[in-house]
C-alpha cells in the first residue's frame, strides 16, 4: 500500500529549478490523491514556463513509479492562465494573445472499438441525471445493444452504488478492464479510490483522470465492439465537459432537466454551451415529472410539468419522454439494482425503453 507519506518522501528528490527548494516545499505539488496503489498531482507553472519544467516533471513521475508497489502515476504539467495585469506588464495585446493561445484539439475518432459516444448532462445537480443515465443504458441493452457506463462525475461517482459493482479493476496488458453489471461495462473513478475519499482536484487533474478512464478502458475488441458508450457528466458546464468534446468524437448529448424553470435555465446554458463546442443535442428528458396519486394514479406536478418538452420546443431539439417521481426507481438505484433491469415489464421500464427506442434511432442502430 502506497501512502501520503511515502510520495512526499519520494518528491524530496525533485527539486524546483526555480527555488532551488524540493517541489513540494516549492509549493508546486497540486491536488495530490494518493490511493492503494496509484498517485497523482499537478504541477501548475507559469505561462510560458511548460518547456522548462517538462524535465521536473518527467522526474517526478520516475520518483514515483520507483515506489514499490506503484502501479500507476499521473503527473500533470499545466500552465497558469495569464492575467490582464500580466499581459500589460509583458506589453502583449490582446490580439497576439489570442494568437498565442492554445487552440483547443478537434476530436477525430472514438474509444478504440466504441461505434457510438453520447453524453448525458445537466446543468444543475440534483435533477436525477445518474439514475437517467444508469438506467437508460440498461434500456439500451435491453434492445439487444452492447453498451458501456462510464461515470465522469469525478467529484461525486454515483455509479458504483446505483450498479452494486466494488474493487479496483484488473489491469491487462496496460489497458483497464471495466466491471461488468447487468450487461453493462462499467468504469468509474469511485473503483479506484475508497468511498469517503473527497477528490480534491483542480480541473486538470479531473480532465486527465477522464482521458484514461475512456482511452485506456478495454470497452469493446474488434470483433465484438461496443455499440453505445454512455458518459456520466458531472453538473454543470466545465473542465470535465470540454475534455470529453475534445478527446472522442460525440454523437451527441442527453440533457435531463426537472420541469422547473430554475432547473430548465440550466438545460439551456449546458446545451448551448456543448452547440458552441460542436456536440449536438439529442434531446431533452423531464425527469420528476409528477408524481402518481397512491389511489387515481393521475400525475401530481411536484415540480411542474412539461417544462422540458416546451423547452425542446423552443430550443429546436428533440423531447425524448417524461420520468415521473418513483420511489421503486431511487430504491433500486440505492441498492444497486436499476429497476429498468429487475423490473423490464413495469410502467418505468416501458418510459425508459420509449427514450431509448429514439435515441437509437437517432444513432442508426
Amino acid at each position: 500500500m502506497i501512502d501520503r507519506a511515502a510520495v512526499l518522501a519520494a518528491l524530496e528528490a525533485v527539486i524546483d529549478p526555480k527555488s532551488g527548494r524540493p517541489l513540494f516545499a516549492a509549493g508546486l505539488v497540486q491536488g495530490l490523491v494518493v490511493a492503494a496503489d496509484r498517485a497523482g498531482f499537478v504541477i501548475e507553472v507559469p505561462a510560458g514556463e511548460t518547456g522548462r519544467y517538462a524535465p521536473v516533471r518527467d522526474a517526478a513521475e520516475a520518483a514515483l513509479k520507483a515506489l514499490p508497489g506503484m502501479a500507476r502515476v499521473s503527473v500533470v504539467l499545466t500552465a497558469e492562465a495569464v492575467t490582464a495585469p500580466a499581459r500589460r506588464t509583458a506589453g502583449l495585446s490582446s490580439q497576439a494573445m489570442d494568437q498565442a493561445r492554445a487552440r483547443a484539439p478537434v476530436a477525430t475518432e472514438r474509444p478504440a472499438h466504441v461505434r457510438r459516444v453520447i453524453g448525458v448532462a445537466s446543468g444543475k445537480g440534483g435533477v436525477g441525471k445518474s439514475t437517467v443515465a444508469v438506467n437508460l443504458a440498461c434500456a439500451l441493452a435491453a434492445r439487444g445493444l452492447r453498451v458501456g457506463l462510464l461515470d465522469a462525475d469525478v467529484y461525486g461517482p454515483s455509479l458504483p452504488t446505483m450498479l452494486g459493482v466494488s474493487g479496483k479493476p484488473d489491469y491487462v496488458d496496460g489497458a483497464i478492464v471495466p466491471h461488468e453489471a447487468f450487461g453493462l461495462k462499467v468504469m468509474s473513478v469511485g473503483l479506484l479510490t475508497k468511498a469517503e475519499d473527497a477528490m480534491i482536484w483542480r480541473g486538470p487533474m479531473a480532465s486527465q483522470a477522464l482521458t484514461q478512464m475512456l482511452t485506456q478502458t478495454r470497452w469493446g475488441s474488434e470483433d465484438r465492439p461496443l455499440d453505445v458508450l454512455v458518459v456520466d457528466l458531472p453538473p454543470g458546464t466545465g473542465d470535465v465537459h470540454l475534455t470529453l468534446v475534445q478527446k472522442t468524437l460525440l454523437d451527441g448529448m442527453v440533457i435531463v432537466s426537472t420541469p422547473q424553470e430554475v432547473a430548465l435555465a440550466d438545460a439551456r446554458r449546458a446545451h448551448t454551451m456543448f452547440e458552441k463546442v460542436g456536440a449536438k443535442t439529442l434531446g431533452l428528458v423531464e425527469n420528476m415529472s409528477g408524481f402518481p396519486d397512491p389511489v387515481t394514479g393521475k400525475l401530481i406536478p411536484i415540480f411542474g410539468h412539461g417544462g422540458a418538452r416546451d423547452e425542446a420546443e423552443r430550443l429546436g431539439v428533440a423531447f425524448l419522454g417524461d420520468l415521473p417521481l418513483s420511489q421503486a426507481l431511487r430504491e433500486g438505484g440505492d441498492a444497486g439494482r436499476p429497476l429498468v433491469a429487475v423490473e423490464p415489464d413495469g410502467d418505468m421500464a416501458r418510459r425508459f425503453g420509449a427514450v431509448a427506442g429514439a435515441l437509437a434511432e437517432k444513432l442508426g442502430f
